[in-house]
């Protein structure tokens, strides 16, 4: 169990002895049941399960195990926004908790997860759009987060390189949440897996799961590359996965997977200071440290478990990164991938008990998987521990599909590749 803090005075101690005494960020654990609990994905979602079941609910033996290494999954393959600018009273106190957490992220993990709240705009091009913004913003307002309208002056004045004189769908402003920004995603696993690895939980890398273990209706156990692993509880916090793993015992998720891809371009200066959306097209866009233009748009429109890109996105992407910002039609592609999204038949996730007793699902996360993150991880913990839904996610049962208790955020119908 790791027990040395970073700090300012252990970077200048290791500086002057030439960086020799760092040791590894977190254990290589074996597995080494059975366990209180396992989490089944050592993704960001899974990995602050265990370090907040760990930390808030004093959980003492507890696994994460992960089929690939910490940070190959989704966790490292997304565009780093984070957001609490939801309406629906269902989402939006869960993302404004989520938000509070971000902040107060890296004091609570000892770890530099590069936080960096430089606001979130939306835009949008017609007066349906405004008045539907004015309605989002109110309602984040009504629950504690923070929302500004700004008019398509302010949003010269903020953004002034943006096509407004000759665009298809002229800006007439966006709605701003200032505490919106991004953060560094491996670092964001990274950091988890060392904090929760610090409390005593295993994490257990390259161990695929390839069964699940039931007796007289209960699951007792995992069956594993590495072996069976027996456990109090189970959690599944697989995401794009999630139906491949929640099959192997014998349930039926109303989950579709799709790819979702992001982009980065070459470095540039800076000229970008916050994450812009495009509201007459799926595009959105934000500069990093090292300059490079990271951005992204619509899911592909079939099903796959492929995590890798095609040219016809890359087209429709910079299409609508084109129409927002023509400026940026000569600078260079660098690369791209593609993340596995696990789409709820409503575009909202599911944190709740499964049919099987001592199986709990974590999934459906659509595009607001990485934002989530923190507040996924403490209410999956709460359930777990508890089990019953944290207050702030109590609307994402796993029956609402059949109770008609549908979380349609952006109104759109049971149809989640629109999502």
């Amino acid at each position: 169990m790791q027990t040395n803090r970073y700090s300012l005075f252990s970077l200048l101690w290791e500086a002057c002895r030439g960086n020799t005494g760092w040791k590894p960020a977190w254990r290589k654990a074996e597995p080494s049941g059975p366990y209180d609990f396992i989490i089944v994905g050592g993704g960001g979602h899974g990995l602050a399960t265990a370090y907040y079941l760990a930390k808030r609910y004093g959980g003492k033996r507890i696994a994460v195990v992960e089929k690939g290494w910490i940070g190959g999954g989704n966790v490292g393959r997304n565009t780093t926004i984070v957001r609490s600018n939801y309406l629906l009273p269902g989402n939006e106190p869960f993302y404004e908790c989520s938000m509070k957490l971000w902040e107060g992220l890296e004091q609570d993990i000892n770890y530099n997860a590069m936080v960096s709240q430089r606001g979130v705009l939306n835009l949008f091009h017609n007066d349906a759009q405004r008045a539907a913004y004015i309605r989002r913003g109110n309602s984040m307002i009504l629950h504690g987060a923070d929302a500004v309208l700004l008019d398509a002056e302010a949003v010269r004045e903020k953004i002034p390189f943006l096509n407004f004189n000759d665009a298809r769908f002229p800006i007439k402003g966006g709605l701003l949440q200032p505490r919106g920004g991004t953060v560094r995603h491996d670092a964001v696993a990274w950091g988890y897996a060392r904090a929760a690895d610090r409390l005593g939980v295993d994490i257990i890398e390259n161990c695929e799961m390839t069964g699940l273990r039931i007796e007289q209706g209960r699951a007792v156990g995992i069956e594993t590359t590495k072996g069976f692993i027996a456990a109090g509880k189970i959690g599944l916090a697989c995401a794009g996965n999630s139906s491949r793993v929640a099959a192997m015992a014998g349930l039926r998720l109303p989950i579709e997977s799709h790819v979702l891809q992001a982009f980065v371009s070459e470095g540039l200066k800076p000229f970008i200071d916050c994450v812009v959306t495009f509201g007459a097209g799926h595009f959105y866009i934000s500069q990093s440290d090292k300059g490079g233009l990271v951005f992204g748009g619509d899911i592909d429109g079939y099903n796959s478990y492929a995590q890798r890109g095609n040219l016809p996105v890359i087209e429709d992407v910079c299409e609508g990164g084109m129409a927002l910002m023509p400026r940026i039609g000569r600078v260079r592609l660098l690369r791209h991938w593609g993340g596995l999204m696990d789409m709820s038949m409503d575009g909202s996730p599911i944190i709740d008990h499964t049919p099987v007793d001592g199986l709990y699902l974590n999934a459906g996360w659509c595009y607001g998987g990485f934002k989530a993150t923190p507040a996924s991880g403490l209410c999956f913990a709460h359930l777990l521990a508890r089990d019953e839904p944290h207050p702030v996610a109590t609307a994402y049962r796993l029956d609402r599909f059949a109770r008609g208790a549908v979380i349609d955020e952006k109104g759109m119908g049971a149809q989640p590749n629109l999502h």
